[in-house]
């Protein structure tokens, strides 16, 4: 009994830090590396060894900054991104356009992917310009995940689908791959998945739109106020 009473006071404890709100240093740190067990054979098919390393610190610092939303934005833009990846993957390295190691990305691509997303949480966390710009940084975050999905979708699709491509600079028509280059299906497919990640965001919370009320206050309006 005293042994049963141990693991569920421990159980408690447990939870109790991983429903800490605000989040803190570790709660994050508890929540990731449960997600990351968990989630480990996900991880896996589109991270290399040391991309879960540098995943697992931005998991941790996004939960810190914004919390179980944030992370799960974040959740979302990987299993897009990486669903885009492997798109046509044979095809991709028969042509030799495909990301390294069958797709799965190493810390470089990680870190270049959350830069702007990890200033955003350093700032929100602490708390720069105050509660007049914490709305800013959130949305700045979303912006930054929005944008690189934009850009990782319209490659990935665009090197599997895309019937001419041209170069953004002088419309000049090159092979599909080459470095700077466009194409009409790539570029609407990356459309596409930014906005499904923004409205993502929006149904969790990590965005909004003001409304006005009868006082003529500007008040946050929250999506679950649809259910």
């Amino acid at each position: 009994m005293q042994g049963s009473s141990h693991v569920d006071s421990v159980q408690g404890a447990v939870m109790s830090l991983i429903q800490s709100s605000p989040p803190t240093w570790g709660s994050s740190l508890l929540s990731n590396i449960l997600i990351f067990i968990v989630g480990s054979p996900i991880l896996v098919t589109g991270l290399s060894l040391s991309g879960i390393g540098a995943a697992f610190l931005l998991g941790t610092l996004t939960w810190r900054g914004f919390g179980p939303s944030g992370f799960l934005l974040v959740a979302t833009y990987f299993i897009i991104g990486t669903a885009a990846t492997k798109v046509k993957l044979a095809q991709k390295e028969s042509q030799g356009v495909a990301e390294k190691r069958k797709g799965r990305r190493g810390p470089s691509s990680v870190i270049g992917s959350s830069v702007a997303g990890c200033v955003c949480a350093f700032l929100s966390i602490f708390g720069v310009g105050g509660e007049t710009c914490s709305q800013l940084w959130r949305l700045g975050f979303v912006a930054s995940f929005c944008t690189k999905l934009n850009d990782t979708v319209s490659s990935e699709i665009g090197k599997a689908y895309g019937k001419t491509t041209y170069l953004v600079t002088n419309f000049k028509i090159v092979p599909r791959g080459t470095e700077g280059a466009v194409s009409v299906e790539g570029t609407f497919a990356g459309i596409l998945a930014s906005m499904v990640l923004a409205f993502t965001s929006y149904l969790m919370g990590e965005c909004y739109l003001p409304y006005k009320s009868v006082q003529g206050e500007f008040l946050p309006w929250h999506p679950e106020w649809l259910f």
